[in-house]
């Protein structure tokens, strides 16, 4: 096996692989470290002779990393964050992270009710730095953290690896939806409850929250459809009698933007804990703290609940 002395290895190879694994896409990637596409390729053949490995291969969708590739990204990622980490401590004074991407995992229902709210409280401190959110649920949000898929994650699930660490942001209930020309009023009866059909948000399975609510009351309700983001909400259930029970913050934005009828949930349902969690090797990241703080004064100010996104 051949050795490769660091002091031999052009340490840009790596921003390149970085930008190539995000974007799926040479020409993208050229755009994001302004380059030219030759020079990104060019950059490729090197890396290629330094892993022995294609790293990514084309396909009908653009490229495509392999396995080589995907045990690589974490590592390469952590590297050059860390890098970021020491350029920043001298910069913290200052309003510029240029170059700095700081992935926030989350439920689409936090994206339509915080996103914003985030972006615009992150910007006006650090105009530099760029946020991605990746959208994510409960079941998943510690195994992405572990593996580097994001920097912080917000969710109602547990964080029990001895390599997080989390804050407890809020908590909240839940609210219904209904089309704003249906027949029911502005508020709803338990009866009426179970007569109209539901729409299901869940992430998976076919049964959730208020379906355990109701069976406790020797009830059961009629799901007509599930979907799995919050985001497509209006597209289900405008014209339609359809309601859909969510959490209360994801019901109060949807309602203003979509018109939509915001009425309280008629059943008892569980409160959940919202926690904002990071790897804990982070800590020291002055950036990604700040980022974090910045998060959890919006959730805590930003509606009067901050429930959990479990299927409802």
């Amino acid at each position: 096996m051949n050795t490769i002395n660091i002091d031999t290895v052009d340490l840009n190879l790596f921003k390149v692989f970085e930008a190539l694994y995000d974007e799926r896409s040479a020409s993208r990637a050229a755009i994001r470290l302004d380059l030219t596409q030759p020079a990104v390729s060019a950059a490729l053949g090197r890396l290629r002779k330094v892993y022995g490995d294609p790293l990514f291969v084309r396909t009908g969708r653009g490229l495509h990393p392999t396995r080589c590739a995907e045990e690589l990204s974490p590592v390469i990622r952590d590297a050059l964050n860390r890098c970021r980490q020491g350029l920043s401590m001298s910069l913290l004074n200052r309003a510029s992270f240029a170059g700095r991407i700081l992935f926030i995992g989350l439920s689409d229902d936090y994206e339509i009710a915080f996103g914003r709210a985030i972006l615009s409280a992150v910007e006006n401190k650090y105009p530099g730095l760029r946020l991605a959110f990746k959208q994510l649920h409960s079941s998943i949000a510690a195994d992405a953290l572990m593996k580097k898929e994001v920097d912080i994650a917000v969710s109602a699930g547990e964080f029990s690896s001895a390599t997080l660490d989390y804050i407890r942001a809020g908590s909240g209930g839940y609210a219904c939806l209904m089309d704003d020309k249906a027949e029911a009023g502005n508020t709803l009866s338990l009866n009426d409850f179970v007569r109209y059909p539901h729409l299901l948000v869940s992430s998976g399975g076919i049964v959730g929250a208020v379906d355990e609510a109701l069976r406790a009351l020797k009830m059961h309700r009629i799901i007509k459809a599930s979907v799995t983001h919050f985001s497509v909400i209006p597209f289900f259930i405008r014209e339609s009698n359809m309601i859909v029970t969510l959490p209360r913050h994801a019901a109060e934005a949807l309602a203003s933007s979509a018109g939509l009828r915001l009425m309280p949930c008629p059943i008892s349902l569980p409160e959940y804990d919202i926690r904002i969690a990071w790897k804990r090797e982070s800590r020291r990241d002055a950036v990604l703290t700040e980022v974090r703080d910045i998060i959890c004064d919006v959730l805590q100010h930003g509606c009067r609940d901050t429930p959990s996104a479990a299927r409802t």
